[in-house]
């Protein structure tokens, strides 16, 4: 069985706090790969704020062109509309063999709303979930995340979710596919940051790979 990863997002721009995460979760999960997946129109994203797609899409590429442990995917590109998660599932459904188990990465943030998506029951029938959480200061903030995440998956999604394992720490279900809360390593990066950085004309380098870094300069983005 061959297992895959996919990991959504504006990535606006990506850099190395998705990187790195994603490589945890490709190595924890035994994943072949991970495919990286910009979205074109984010429904839950106000666009002013957005890179073009296209050049979204190039910095991925560029950010991983020389590591075999991602694929980049333009699927939401070629799609138009709204870029709906459960439509890219159902795409990679369609072209993988059947004995492939996809896996749909996320983080914690983008899962505490994940009642708001389009179709979102149908994700949690097909798809098994790894949610990313970013490792607390202390302790009891780890567990604070981890009550929230429990809270919302019982009240919001089923009921019938119930704690499966502590090493993988993840919920199983009768009826819906597995859900996972992962612990990733703590990267004081944002997109966010990275755009606001460069709007006060300061440096962005060793935030993102340096590939990254100069498609940005060449392009005159974020400023």
């Amino acid at each position: 069985m061959m297992r895959i990863g996919l990991f959504g997002g504006t990535f606006n721009p990506i850099h190395f706090g998705h990187l790195r995460s994603a490589l945890e979760i490709k190595e924890e999960f035994d994943l072949k790969s991970i495919y990286l997946i910009p979205s074109s129109i984010p429904p839950h994203k106000q666009p002013a704020f957005l890179a073009d797609a296209k050049d979204r899409y190039e910095m991925i590429k560029l950010a991983v062109s020389n590591s075999l442990d991602f694929t980049v995917s333009d699927v939401e590109l070629k799609r138009q509309g709204p870029s709906y998660t459960i439509d890219t599932i159902r795409y990679f459904k369609s072209i993988m063999s059947d004995d492939t188990k996809i896996f749909l990465i996320l983080g914690i943030d983008a899962f505490l709303e994940i009642d708001t998506w389009k179709s979102y029951e149908d994700i949690f029938l097909n798809t098994p979930l790894i949610v990313m959480m970013r490792p607390g200061l202390r302790d009891k903030d780890d567990d604070s995340n981890r009550k929230v995440f429990e809270n919302f998956l019982k009240s919001r999604i089923s009921a019938g979710y119930r704690f499966a394992d502590s090493k993988l720490f993840y919920y199983m279900h009768d009826e819906k596919k597995d859900v996972f809360l992962f612990k990733v390593t703590t990267l004081d990066i944002s997109s966010t940051k990275i755009r606001k950085i460069l709007k006060e004309g300061k440096s962005i380098n060793f935030l993102l790979p340096d590939k990254v870094n100069e498609f940005i300069k060449y392009k005159g983005l974020y400023i």
